[in-house]
C-alpha cells in the first residue's frame, strides 16, 4: 500500500499506549457474516457459527458482551419444526486475556437440552408449539410465559446451562434458575406478546453479574450476499458510493440485502470486565485492557450404549465450527482448506499465513474492476489479523504468537446506539469494528476496502448496502440499532414474514 490512506487508517485502529482510548488493531481484511463457510459446517447449520460479536456494552459500559449466532438464513414461517439449538453440540466462547495467542484463559460453555412436555388435557396436536387461542381448551390462551402458568403451549421446550471455565475449575453458573431458551417467533396467535415472551429469557446471576440470552432475533447482519458471492458481481461498476450515499446509515443506496427479513439463533453473554481482565479490574483501572475472543462449536464423536440400551455420544469434544474475523474461512482460506481450518485452534495460524500473504479476494477485486490492488506479500493484513499490537512479524512470516482472534481494547469507551456509525473505526467511531464488532457495523464495506487498498478505499467501495431495513419490535433506532441487551432486536414473525427483494416496491432495482 502506499503511505497516504493506509497510513490514516493504520492510525485510526493504532492502539495508543498514552491515551488508552484508541482501537486495538482488529483484522479490517474480512468483516462479514460466516454463513456456510466451509463444505462440511453447510451441511450442520445448528453448529454452523455465522456470525461472533465482542463490544464494551453501551447499556452497561461496565461489562463486554460477547453474541454467537448459529443457523443462518432462517425463514420465519418454516414450521412446524422450528429453529433450536442442538443438544449434542458444545457452544463456547474462547478468551484469551495475557496476549499469548491461547484463547483457554477463561471460557464460557452452553450445553441444551430439548424435552418434549405434556400434550395440553386431552389434546392431541401434531405441532411443537400450540397456542391459537380459537382451540376449543380452556388452557390454550397462546403461549405468555417461559415456564408455569401460560408455558402450556411450548409442547417441545429447551433448557441449557452456563458453565465458567478457568484452567482445570469449571463453576456451573445461575445455580438454582431454570434457564429457558425463547423458542422461535411463530406468529401472533400463538405468541400474542412476543417481546415479553423473550425478556422473560434474560437471566442474571446474582453472585456473578454475568447476563445470558438465549434464543431466536432478528439478523442484523446485512449483505449483497448474491452479488458478493457471484464473484464479486456487485450492482455498479466499478463498485463505489458517492460521498453523500457513504455517509448516510439510513438509506441502502442500490444494494439488495440477503438477509432481509430472516432470523438467526443467538447465544448471548454479558460479563463484568473486571471479571475477565488478567489483573481482574474493571475497565478504568486494569493495566491488560486487550483480549482476543473466538467463538466456537464442537461435537463427541464416539458412540456408547447407556444403561437403558440407547446409544449416546461420549468421548472428546472435536472442534467443527470457529469464528473470530468473519469472511476469514469464506474469501482468505482455500477451499481445500476450509474444513481444516475449522478444526483447527487460532493459535496454530501459522499453517495457513500463505493464504494471508496473497489473499483470493484481492486477486479477485483487480481482476474484476481492473483497479490495482496492494501488492503482495500482505504483511500488512496478516499485522493485523494476526497479532496484538506491538508483536512484530518475524520478516515476511506471522512469527509467534500468531492467532485468527477478534480483538477488543475495553478501554475505549463505548457509542450510544443513537451516535454509532456503520464504518466504526474508519469514521472516527472508536468503538466499533475494527475493535472488536458490534452488530449493525457495516463490515463488508470496511473489508472491500482495506483488502483492496488505498484505490477502493478512495473509491468508497461498497456492496450498497449501508443498514438494516425493516427491523420489527421496539427499542430501535430509526436505522435499525437495537438498544438493549441482547442487542439484537425481535425476530420476524412466521405468520406475517416480509423480505424485502430486488425489484419490488421499496426496494433497488435487481440490474
Amino acid at each position: 500500500m502506499t503511505n497516504s490512506k493506509m497510513d490514516c487508517l493504520k492510525q485510526v485502529i493504532a492502539l495508543s499506549v498514552a491515551a488508552l482510548m484508541t482501537l486495538a488493531i482488529m483484522p479490517p481484511i474480512s468483516r462479514a457474516a460466516s454463513h456456510r463457510e466451509a463444505p462440511l459446517i453447510a451441511l450442520d447449520p445448528a453448529a454452523d457459527n455465522t456470525d461472533t460479536y465482542a463490544f464494551r456494552s453501551w447499556q452497561d459500559p461496565k461489562k463486554v458482551a460477547f453474541i454467537m449466532n448459529v443457523i443462518p438464513g432462517q425463514d420465519p414461517a418454516d414450521g412446524p419444526n422450528y429453529f433450536n439449538f442442538d443438544d449434542e453440540v458444545l457452544y463456547s466462547f474462547n478468551i484469551d486475556n495475557n496476549q499469548d495467542g491461547k484463547a483457554d484463559d477463561i471460557v464460557y460453555e452452553f450445553r441444551f437440552k430439548t424435552e418434549t412436555r405434556p400434550i395440553l388435557g386431552s389434546l392431541l396436536f401434531p405441532l411443537p408449539y400450540v397456542g391459537n387461542p380459537h382451540i376449543p381448551v380452556a388452557e390454550v390462551q397462546g403461549i405468555t410465559n417461559l415456564d408455569g402458568a401460560g408455558s402450556e403451549g411450548l409442547s417441545r421446550r429447551q433448557t441449557y446451562t452456563v458453565t465458567e471455565v478457568r484452567g482445570k475449575k469449571r463453576t456451573e453458573l445461575f445455580k438454582g434458575q431454570r434457564l429457558v431458551a425463547v423458542p422461535s417467533n411463530v406468529g401472533p396467535a400463538t405468541m400474542p406478546k412476543y417481546e415479553d415472551l423473550a425478556a422473560q429469557g434474560i437471566y442474571t446471576d446474582a453472585s456473578t453479574g454475568i447476563k445470558v440470552f438465549a434464543g431466536q432475533r432478528a439478523e442484523t447482519f446485512y449483505i449483497d450476499l448474491g452479488a458478493v458471492f457471484d464473484t464479486a458481481n456487485l450492482r455498479r461498476f466499478p463498485p463505489l458510493l458517492t460521498e453523500a450515499e457513504d455517509a448516510n446509515d439510513s438509506a441502502n443506496p442500490f444494494g439488495n440485502n440477503r438477509f432481509s427479513g430472516t432470523n438467526v439463533s443467538s447465544i448471548v453473554i454479558e460479563v463484568p470486565i473486571a471479571r475477565i481482565t488478567q489483573d481482574r479490574k474493571s475497565a478504568e483501572q486494569t493495566s491488560t485492557p486487550l483480549i482476543g475472543i473466538y467463538a466456537s462449536t464442537a461435537r463427541q464423536k464416539n458412540k456408547h450404549l447407556s444403561g437403558d440400551g440407547t446409544s449416546v455420544l461420549a468421548g472428546p469434544w472435536t472442534q467443527v465450527s470457529r469464528l473470530a474475523n468473519p469472511l476469514v474461512n469464506e474469501l482468505i482460506i482455500d477451499t481445500p482448506s476450509k474444513d481444516l481450518w475449522n478444526s483447527q485452534e487460532p493459535e496454530d495460524e501459522a499453517q495457513f499465513q500463505e493464504f494471508y500473504k496473497n489473499p483470493s479476494i484481492a486477486q479477485a477485486l483487480a481482476l474484476i474492476f481492473s483497479v490495482p490492488v496492494t501488492p503482495t506479500p500482505r504483511t500488512d493484513l496478516m499485522g493485523l489479523l494476526l497479532k496484538y499490537p506491538g508483536q512484530a512479524l518475524n520478516g515476511n512470516d506471522c512469527g509467534d504468537p500468531c492467532s485468527e482472534l477478534l480483538r477488543v481494547n475495553l478501554k475505549v469507551p463505548p457509542t450510544l446506539p443513537e451516535n454509532q456509525k456503520r464504518l466504526g473505526g474508519l469514521v472516527g467511531d472508536a468503538a466499533g469494528f475494527p475493535n472488536g464488532r458490534r452488530p449493525n457495523d457495516d463490515v463488508t464495506d470496511i473489508a472491500l476496502r482495506v483488502v483492496g487498498g488505498d484505490n477502493y478505499i478512495a473509491a468508497r467501495a461498497g456492496d450498497g448496502v449501508n443498514f438494516l431495513q425493516g427491523a420489527p419490535g421496539s427499542n430501535l433506532t430509526p436505522n435499525g440499532i437495537y438498544k438493549v441487551f441482547p442487542y439484537l432486536p425481535t425476530p420476524y414473525d412466521g405468520r406475517n414474514r416480509r423480505h424485502i427483494d430486488c425489484g419490488e416496491a421499496g426496494a433497488n432495482p435487481c440490474n
